[in-house]
């Protein structure tokens, strides 16, 4: 059987998105909290989610976490969605919105889920450079908009992998002139606390993505959309019935009952992001940029691979970028625990160093 007749053909033109398992004594690489839950937090944690009926199908569209939701953001449950984290609702707005022709607009380097996605759906996908300030070029992109007319703008803010907020005013320009539905994905709108929530009423066209994967919930894939109630409807229809299992849905209500207890986690890894971007600035040959998120982005003399591979003979593990476009080279270090910071602030020492 030669399968790859049946496979669509941009399809067939991917690869499977890398994440293997590395082995590392200190993970840096994908913006998780490295923080678990404290024992009591997460002894009532269990204590709540004991009971779930492990037998019976969760609640299909999670009515009770959208309203909880809602109220915590200030909007109608009926501008709410749930999903199997912020991934799934990603490709729920693609499969709803890939009519015949239909494209997303991105700026780069952002997210690559977007754009991996998009072409799993059919999409086409242009994207715009950002700036050498890493904000938005947004005259190119309203000219993109104008021409091409996307049906999706996904706009990451702060934006990953820069952790740089774009121009509020930029956002705002792009909200207006497009005709199609701007994303605003505010997976880190915990550490940044800045959000386009307010907006969401006055915009018909904006929707907002959230996540849990950055407090401590990873595992759990939760991640929420809010839009237009019209909107939310029609992507309600792409949406599987049961797609938020039970004990996800239980420990995102948790969440919302211990604000207090996970913010006190937030405020952690706010404080150790200073700590780590003021290490880093005295290092030579390294140039962290400020950064809004649970990370920093930050370019290097060195060759950034060679970087990596030190690093990994030493169990520490993070991201590096290379850009076509860019003769400089970029790594992403997720924020850790002190002590895992402070390795590999030590480490890379060595390696520059040398």
């Amino acid at each position: 059987m030669n399968i790859e007749q049946f496979i669509r053909a941009e399809v067939l033109a991917q690869k499977a998105y890398p994440a293997e398992v590395m082995e590392c004594r200190i993970k840096l690489d994908a913006n998780e909290s490295p923080y678990g839950l404290p024992a009591p937090l997460q002894e009532r944690l269990f204590a709540r989610i004991k009971d779930t009926a492990l037998n019976r199908y969760p609640d299909a569209g999670a009515p009770m976490l959208r309203k909880r939701y809602g109220a915590l953001c200030g909007v109608d449950e009926n501008m709410v969605m749930t999903g199997n984290g912020s991934d799934e609702l990603i490709q729920i707005l693609c499969a709803a919105m890939a009519r015949p022709g239909a494209g997303i607009l991105i700026p780069t380097p952002t997210f690559v889920m977007y754009r991996i996605i998009a072409l799993n759906c059919g999409m086409g996908v242009t994207e715009v450079r950002l700036d050498d300030a890493f904000d938005l070029d947004v005259a190119v992109m309203l000219d993109k908009a104008a021409d091409e007319s996307p049906a999706l703008i996904f706009l990451s803010y702060p934006n990953s992998p820069t952790g740089n907020w774009f121009g509020e005013d930029r956002i705002r320009a792009i909200l207006e002139a497009s005709a199609g539905v701007v994303v605003v994905d505010e997976a880190y709108f915990n550490f940044s606390g800045k959000t386009f929530l307010p907006l969401l009423k006055q915009y018909d066209n904006l929707v907002i993505l959230r996540t849990l994967s950055k407090v401590g919930y990873a595992a759990l894939r939760i991640g929420f959309l809010l839009g237009a109630p019209e909107l939310v409807r029609e992507l309600n229809k792409v949406r599987l019935p049961y797609n938020m299992n039970a004990l996800s849905q239980a420990a995102a209500g948790f969440f919302m009952d211990e604000q207090q207890a996970f913010s006190e986690l937030i405020d952690k890894i706010v404080e150790e992001r200073e700590i780590l971007y003021a290490a880093l600035q005295k290092i030579d040959g390294v140039n962290p940029y400020p950064s809004a998120a649970n990370f920093i982005f930050f370019s290097c003399t060195l060759n950034v691979t060679h970087v990596y591979e030190r690093l990994i003979r030493k169990g520490i593990l993070i991201k590096p970028f290379i850009f076509p476009w860019s003769s400089r080279q970029f790594i992403r270090v997720t924020v850790g625990k002190r002590e895992e910071n402070e390795a590999f602030i030590e480490e890379l020492k060595r390696v520059v160093a040398k």
